[in-house]
């Protein structure tokens, strides 16, 4: 368990400066809310600097800081600190320079007479629609802390959520790109050398050996067109994925991949399941908290379901209905557990539960993936150097059996 050295603070002022052994940095954080201090600062010993999954935000707030932000302010909320002072003492904390100038953006909104979550709507960049209503509904209803929390909660579980995905597809995407890496060197080296030889022999090419020397002459004789031609589909298939048609289609081949789409169900139940919990938790409507869960999922198919979701309970009839329906998207378990938490009238806990139970089958999942999927690697690798080696050495061997 990793150690950090952390600085922390009381309402009152009383600060605490020391080290502490913590599963990570929302773990720390919370067990010093326990005992009534807020995280200032931390920094994890014995340990390089990396890329953490979670910080992922070019230019923008960490997800981390987010947490924490809300986590703090609910803190100092249910301490019975006026908002103002609350946003000033986390003004001063806060180290990330976007955050705190959103925060003093907020603050001076505040001053000017708006609420917290007109404020926070303001900065549609840093806080999410999911966010801001939350803080709402917690405004409204009087529970402003239990919806900070509840936001924070959601955010901390959606952020481990994607660090599992994101780390199970590490190993594949290194192989891949080593692969990439190999066949650059071997078409700029190797296959000149081999080619040169082939020439002067006036060895005939079959049409496999034919491609890779074609591939080998276009990258070195034209290596920044190659380049700017690679660039401008990447350009090219990033504006064409926000098609609809496009997400679509690639929306389906994700739920028909072997192994990948019992991934995809299970990911997308779990993030349905919290996101809708929190939202009815915190006291949003049904129709305005089924609208925000349209937005996180990010699977068109998922969005669809949603949306039927919607007008089932338009028409009079029960959310679980669509989930029902929906037993090709959505596992059939899922539907039932909807059904009984309606039944029972606690949807919102049996929605926690089942974010609950499908996070566990992901975490299970993604354990076991890059088992599942070092040997199809291992047979792409093979298919891949076989048929570069087989290409290369035939005309080798058309060679030799001439003389």
């Amino acid at each position: 368990m990793p150690t950090y050295k952390f600085t922390a603070k009381k309402v009152s002022g009383e600060k605490l400066e020391n080290t502490r052994e913590a599963e990570n940095q929302f773990t720390l954080a919370k067990d010093l809310r326990k005992e009534g201090y807020i995280l200032v600062d931390f920094k994890q010993e014995g340990k390089k600097k990396r890329i953490d999954l979670n910080n992922l935000s070019f230019g923008g707030v960490p997800l981390s800081e987010k947490v924490i932000f809300a986590h703090n302010l609910a803190v100092m909320v249910g301490a019975g600190l006026p908002l103002a002072r609350a946003l000033k003492i986390l003004i001063d904390q806060t180290k990330n320079v976007k955050l705190k100038n959103t925060l003093t953006a907020v603050s001076i909104s505040i001053t000017k007479g708006k609420s917290l979550s007109e404020s926070l709507a303001e900065h549609g960049k840093i806080f999410s629609k999911l966010f801001v209503s939350m803080v709402k509904s917690g405004e409204k209803g009087g529970k402003l802390k239990e919806s900070l929390n509840l936001i924070a909660d959601q955010m901390e579980k959606e952020a481990k959520l994607k660090k599992k995905v994101l780390g199970a597809m590490i190993y594949p995407s290194i192989v891949l790109m080593a692969m990439v890496g190999i066949s650059i060197l071997m078409l700029v080296y190797v296959v000149p050398a081999l080619t040169s030889t082939f020439e002067e022999l006036g060895v005939d090419l079959p049409l496999s050996t034919q491609i890779i020397v074609w591939l080998s002459e276009s990258l070195v004789k034209n290596a920044l067109i190659v380049l700017l031609l690679v660039v401008m589909l990447g350009v090219g298939g990033f504006f064409l994925f926000k098609k609809p048609i496009v997400k679509k289609g690639f929306s389906f081949i994700l739920l028909r991949t072997p192994i990948i789409s019992k991934l995809i169900q299970k990911i997308n139940s779990a993030r349905t399941a919290r996101t809708l919990s929190s939202l009815i938790d915190s006291g949003v409507e049904i129709l305005e908290a089924i609208d925000m869960t349209s937005d996180v999922v990010q699977n068109i198919y998922y969005k669809n379901v949603l949306k039927d979701a919607k007008a089932f309970i338009q028409k009079g009839d029960s959310i679980s209905s669509s989930f029902k329906k929906a037993k090709n998207i959505y596992p059939p378990l899922f539907g039932e557990m909807v059904a009984v938490g309606e039944e029972t009238g606690k949807l919102s806990e049996m929605l926690l539960q089942i974010a609950d139970f499908y996070e566990e089958e992901v975490d299970e999942a993604t354990k076991n993936l890059t088992t599942v999927v070092e040997p199809f690697l291992m047979l792409f690798i093979g298919v891949f150097v076989g048929f570069f080696a087989v290409s290369m050495m035939k005309p080798m061997y058309s060679m030799m059996g001439g003389l």
